[in-house]
């Protein structure tokens, strides 16, 4: 079965009363927005009249809307402003002055282009924390440059150590450059956030450039680099340097994840597999000794597995337990009973009533829960309402629509 996402309030939320202004587009501020909004944070997605966010039309679409979309603006409400008219920016401006954050995913100099750069934001509104994601962040020579997540992912350093040696480097199957920098961008702006309170109530810029979340990510490159010389290469589905770690067929052409690199694991494994001479093999109790022999071990594990369907080798393994998982598909996530238990799993109700399955809310907080309590909405859905709030009467707020700046 699958969990239907909680309609919880978001008022029991952690972030709850904290107020975002998202001005960011397609992957990157609108992923570190959601995640603020799943925590109880109101989220005002601010998008051009009849354009929006290019994402609304990306993939696979439903009934003219991406289904991505309705994932990635979750929870959050729509106002169309249009930035490049004087008296949108003013409403923008006001918006901002009510908010906790900003988040905007701009090339830098564009917001200051529009006359909301930092400089004029925090004059506003002193305590506003400003959450700016970048290919190259917002100094250094190649700041004004574009930088998509592919950018990110290859400067810093993730494409170079991905693929087989014999191949030229691949990506990984998802923006995973942009999800990143997402993720370094909530946790800037609670960091934020938190100095705000104990500090003296100023905010602050939080400058996240997409190669840098990558590289902050990439282990010991750099140390190994600049004391052993080491220039880390592509090693496909092997761990380097780590033994074993690494990925098998079975017999019934499936594939499966065996990390048995621990050495008391290391131990069970070799007991599991019908090799007990290994297993008390005194070169092979270290990760170093097992390293060296790295072919050894895998030619025995590759010829293991082939031999086994992969629900026998997954058996075995987990009895033994050691580390094992097939390679899922998405078509084995949402029938998974431990993704379905801890409610990984969920459905969203879209505007026409219909259901869709979506990813639960991670982090998996004990006493303040995030929620999925709405699909992304459509364009310009909170228009009005949210003008109302700021204290414009109608018949302003009919006008602004009517000379296009909103």
């Amino acid at each position: 079965m699958t969990i239907e996402a909680p309609r919880a309030d978001p008022a029991a939320g952690p972030l709850a009363g904290v107020r975002v202004v998202e001005f960011g587009t397609l992957i990157a501020g609108p992923f570190c927005s959601r995640i603020l909004a799943e925590f109880g944070a109101e989220v005002v997605k601010i998008e051009a009249p009849g354009e929006g966010d290019p994402l609304r039309g990306w993939r696979k679409l439903y009934q003219g809307t991406s289904l991505w979309w309705y994932l990635q603006a979750r929870n959050k409400k729509s106002v169309t402003v249009n930035l490049k008219h004087p008296e949108g920016a003013a409403v923008a401006r006001r918006l901002v002055s009510r908010a906790d954050i900003v988040v905007e995913n701009f090339r830098p100099g564009v917001m200051e282009k529009l006359g909301l750069g930092w400089e004029a934001l925090s004059e506003i509104n002193p305590g506003l924390v400003m959450v700016r994601l970048s290919g190259f962040g917002q100094t250094g020579p190649r700041a004004a440059q574009p930088g998509f997540g592919a950018i990110g992912e290859s400067m810093g350093g993730l494409r170079y150590v991905t693929g087989f040696p014999d191949r030229p480097p691949v990506k990984t199957g998802v923006s995973i450059g942009d999800s990143i920098a997402a993720l370094w961008g909530a946790i800037g702006a609670l960091m934020a956030l938190r100095h705000r309170e104990v500090g003296g109530g100023r905010g602050q810029v939080v400058d996240v450039a997409l190669y840098e979340a990558v590289f902050a990510m990439m282990e010991s490159l750099v140390p190994e680099y600049d004391r052993a010389g080491f220039v880390r290469e592509r090693t496909g589905n092997v761990m380097p340097g780590i033994t074993p770690s690494n990925t098998h067929t079975s017999a019934d052409g499936r594939h499966v994840i065996i990390g048995g690199n621990g050495d008391a694991i290391f131990r069970r494994l070799m007991l599991a597999v019908g090799r007990p001479d290994l297993a008390e093999d005194p070169q092979l109790a270290t990760n170093a000794g097992r390293d060296a022999r790295a072919g050894e071990i895998y030619g025995l594990l590759d010829r293991w597995v082939g031999e086994r369907p992969a629900d026998e080798v997954i058996r075995i393994l987990s009895e033994a337990d050691v580390p094992v998982s097939p390679v899922y598909s998405v078509a084995d996530m949402v029938r998974d009973p431990h993704f379905l238990s801890r409610g990984m799993i969920q459905t969203l109700v879209l505007p026409d009533g219909t259901t869709v399955k979506v990813p639960g809310i991670v982090p998996r907080l004990a006493g303040t829960p995030g929620s999925c309590r709405a699909a992304g909405p459509a364009l310009g859905a909170d228009t009005d309402e949210a003008l109302r709030e700021l204290g414009y009467p109608d018949a302003e707020i009919e006008r602004l629509h009517q000379i296009g700046a909103i």
